[in-house]
């Protein structure tokens, strides 16, 4: 066996060669990059993307801007329980007062059965530029909804003033409506003056002190401001489809 001693006199001598890689073949082994990785199937990184029908359903969602005093009254449509179509932006010139409208809803009868508070507002008025229209906003198939039964109610109660069917609702929101009856007055410019309850009683039975609608009539028929343009309307909600 070759000892210790032995070995290193052989390696100074030269008799021993060892093996030592170049240089130039290291350093490339040593610092070359190393090759990417393939990406595994079906895991390739994920980018976010905005679905472009999400984007044009966003669009697509504009925001209804509701009725409001001061501004102009939003135009309509409608066709009465006869089949007769009406439009507000025919009447321009006239003060028009919109009853929202349910013949199944207590304080709705108040004003028409109870009280007549309804027909006496038309007598009034009559012979002066001031027009009435009752709209039922209840969507098919909720109480007080069709044009049969509202018909009815024209007759039965000899209503002064149409009611018009507005059973998708548009018209009602697009005026704020939520109770029947909620009423609203227009001016003769097509400005929506007044807005709220009929009057200032809030029970099923019996006609308020002040009527809120006949005093806002009065004030622009004297060619002043409405002095109460709005309240807080009371009766029954409106059923609407959605």
């Amino acid at each position: 066996m070759t000892t210790t001693k032995t070995l290193f006199a052989m390696i100074a001598a030269g008799a021993v060669a060892i093996a030592v890689p170049s240089t130039s073949s290291f350093a490339q082994s040593a610092f070359q990059p190393a090759a990417p990785s393939t990406p595994v199937k079906g895991k390739q990184p994920t980018e976010k993307k905005h679905d472009k029908h999400d984007k044009k359903d966003m669009e697509e969602k504009k925001t209804v801007e509701v009725a409001s005093v001061g501004k102009k009254a939003p135009d309509f449509s409608l066709f009465d329980t006869e089949g007769k179509e009406h439009k507000l932006s025919s009447l321009a010139g006239k003060i028009v007062v919109i009853e929202w409208f349910s013949p199944e809803c207590p304080y709705v009868v108040k004003q028409h059965v109870k009280t007549k508070t309804a027909s006496d507002m038309v007598e009034k008025y009559a012979g002066k530029e001031v027009a009435f229209f009752a709209i039922n906003s209840n969507a098919v198939g909720e109480a007080g909804s069709g044009k049969e039964r509202n018909a009815k109610a024209v007759k039965d109660w000899a209503m002064k003033y149409p009611v018009l069917l507005d059973e998708t609702g548009v018209t009602g929101k697009a005026y704020g409506a939520k109770n029947t009856p909620a009423m609203y007055v227009v001016n003769k410019d097509g400005i929506l003056a007044y807005s709220g309850a009929i009057d200032d009683d809030k029970s099923a039975e019996t006609a308020g002190k002040t009527n809120y609608v006949t005093k806002a009539v009065d004030e622009l028929l004297a060619g002043k401001k409405v002095s109460t343009p709005t309240t807080q309307p009371y009766g029954c909600g409106v059923k609407y489809k959605n």
